[in-house]
């Protein structure tokens, strides 16, 4: 049997395995690891592209993995959160890279290319098959731009190389994966909480059943939303970060005559959201902020806004944010230093802050999740089983919130960020075996 794949194409991380007819295998997609951020590079001065890790070191940290440090580098054009372009109007508008207009199915197509090339590595071969991961939604309350995004998808891994392309939703892989373990059937619920969406399957595992070629009558309902870890991310900057910046401050006011005004919120929210702090980096948005800042009543604060935006540094701001998010999952405080400002501001970050700015993308999250259950037809008591995966399923208070809905069910937090690459890769092996 030739090997198939299967490609989880994550919105902060990508994995993928493959099999012969075997028990799949995961690829290392760098180094010894086998997820990679789904970053790439692209430096100003010198051909190529980096991906993950070392992507995000050089455009984060200004040194690779390898110890790599080159200034002139530093103003190259760093992307992340791709996949929340597919079945955007960003497809078609593209970006600037290098002094051209790059659009978003090239940029995709790069790293998808990426993957195709350690897959093959792996394979020892060409591999033809592969079944991709995909969201319940890609787009909420659109079914054309849905489907639109799926066909995106589909030319880009089309254009990588591979001939035979399917589809399975990513918390259906999931449970393929897990159920391997299960000698007995049970009623599982999947929660995928990603960097992009959250996604809830209601399925029956395990058993028998794992045999099956067919197994859609198992799958009794899927629900989805376009809420993630990078939602998280942005409620915790725009909460605790960006009134550091001066978000909430006030400017004019000079005579009895002219206003005092808040300060414009729109720079906070592009400099709290991976997709968009890119576009922060313009003449226009430096003049607006100067002028803003010549008339304002906290300019230290506001200041750093200015400084982050003429040295690009957005994304080591985000990247704070990340870590120190990462942080409250296993403390209760966090103590920040963006010791990559001229003036270091400190400050601390509490648990308690996190989920207050989290609180109502959960409540939406929980809502979800909620709509599988009716749609299955089924009571939450019944439930037995509870699979996690995706990497926001690591904040307690997602886990805690989502959990609770299921209090009938044993919690499986295995192997949270391969899992989805596995289970993909079983179902290759059942779709492809005949070809």
């Amino acid at each position: 049997m030739a090997f198939v794949a299967g490609i989880d194409f994550g919105t902060t991380n990508s994995s993928a395995a493959i099999s012969n007819g075997g028990t799949p295998k995961m690829v290392s997609l760098e180094q010894s690891f086998d997820t990679i951020p789904t970053a790439l590079y692209f430096p100003n001065n010198k051909p190529g592209v980096y991906y993950g890790r070392d992507a995000m070191a050089r455009a984060i940290d200004n040194e690779s993995i390898a110890g790599y440090n080159d200034k002139e580098e530093d103003n190259g054009r760093f992307m992340r959160s791709i996949k929340r372009a597919l079945g955007t109007n960003l497809m078609t508008s593209g970006t600037l890279v290098k002094g051209k207009m790059l659009t978003f199915d090239k940029i995709i197509l790069y790293f998808m290319r990426h993957l195709k090339e350690k897959i093959d590595m792996a394979a020892n071969e060409s591999v033809e098959s592969v079944v991709v991961g995909r969201p319940v939604h890609f787009v909420d309350n659109d079914l054309s731009a849905d489907q639109r995004a799926q066909d995106e998808l589909k030319k880009i891994a089309t254009d990588a190389g591979f001939k035979n392309i399917e589809f399975l939703y990513e918390p259906i892989a999931a449970a393929f994966a897990h159920e391997r373990t299960l000698n007995e059937e049970q009623l599982a619920a999947v929660i995928d909480i990603g960097g992009g969406t959250s996604d809830f399957t209601i399925i029956k595992l395990g058993g028998d059943l794992k045999n099956k070629f067919d197994r859609s009558d198992d799958i009794l309902a899927n629900s989805g939303t376009r809420i993630g870890g990078n939602d998280f991310d942005k409620n915790l900057a725009l909460a605790e970060f960006m009134p550091e910046f001066g978000k909430g401050t006030l400017y004019g006011g000079r005579t009895k005559y002219e206003p005092v005004l808040t300060v414009p919120v729109g720079h906070f929210h592009d400099l709290s959201d991976w997709g968009r702090v890119n576009l922060l980096y313009t003449y226009k948005n430096i003049n607006n902020i100067k002028k803003c800042l010549w008339q304002a009543h906290d300019k230290e604060r506001y200041g750093r806004l200015l400084e982050v935006i003429e040295k690009q540094l957005g994304h080591k701001v985000l990247s704070s944010v990340e870590k120190t998010k990462i942080h409250l999952t296993d403390n209760d405080m966090a103590h920040v230093v963006l010791d990559f400002l001229s003036d270091s501001p400190k400050f601390a970050v509490q648990r308690t802050k996190l989920e207050e700015s989290i609180s109502p993308l959960i409540t939406k999250i929980s809502g979800i999740a909620n709509d599988c259950v009716t749609m299955a037809g089924i009571k939450p008591s019944d439930v037995r089983l509870v699979v996690l995966t995706g990497g926001s399923t690591e904040v307690p208070y997602v886990r805690d919130v989502l959990c609770n809905l299921f209090q009938n069910a044993k919690i499986s937090a295995e192997n949270k960020l391969a899992s989805v690459g596995l289970g993909l890769t079983y179902d290759a092996m059942r779709k492809f075996k005949t070809r």
